[in-house]
C-alpha cells in the first residue's frame, strides 16, 4: 500500500509539473494575441460550437458565472464579441463571435493547434488515445471523491 501510495504521489508531482510546462508554452503564443487566457478559451469555444448563452459558456471554459460575465464584457468591449437578448427568453443573452473575433481567433487558434502537435508529437496515435482516457478516468475519480467529502 506504501508503495502505490508513494507511486501515485510521484505521478501527480510528475501530471502537476508537466501540465505547469504546456500551459505556459501554450500561454506564450496566446500573449501574442493581446489576449489572456480566459479570453481565448471563450473565443475558441464560440469559434467551434458557434453562438451560445452567456450561462453555458462559463462552465465550458471552466469560468464562474461573475467570471464569465466580467470575460464577455471585456471581449464586448474589445468588439470581439457581441451580446444580444435570446429571442425566446429575454434573461437570456446570447454571446457571439464578431468578424473582427473571427479574424483574431481563427489564426490564433490555428497557431495554438499546431502548438499542441509539437508538444505531443513524440507520443504515437495510440498513447495519446490511451492519455486521453487516463486523464479522464482520473478526473472523473477526482471529481466524485470531491462530491463525496
Amino acid at each position: 500500500m506504501a508503495q502505490t501510495t508513494q507511486k501515485a504521489d510521484h505521478v501527480w508531482l510528475v501530471m502537476i509539473k508537466a501540465m505547469r510546462a504546456l500551459t505556459r508554452y501554450g500561454e506564450a503564443a496566446i500573449e501574442d494575441t493581446g489576449l489572456g487566457e480566459s479570453d481565448f478559451r471563450v473565443l475558441e469555444v464560440l469559434l467551434h460550437k458557434g453562438p451560445l448563452p452567456v450561462n453555458t459558456i462559463g462552465p465550458i471554459v471552466g469560468l464562474t458565472p461573475g467570471s464569465i460575465s466580467v470575460a464577455v464584457d471585456r471581449l464586448v468591449e474589445k468588439s470581439l464579441v457581441s451580446r444580444v437578448e435570446s429571442d425566446e427568453d429575454r434573461r437570456v443573452r446570447i454571446v457571439a463571435l464578431t468578424a473582427r473575433g473571427r479574424n483574431l481567433i481563427v489564426p490564433a487558434f490555428r497557431r495554438h493547434s499546431e502548438q499542441m502537435r509539437r508538444v505531443f508529437s513524440d507520443l504515437s496515435p495510440q498513447e495519446l488515445c490511451d492519455l486521453e482516457t487516463t486523464l479522464k478516468k482520473i478526473g472523473k475519480r477526482a471529481a466524485a471523491l470531491l462530491d463525496q467529502s
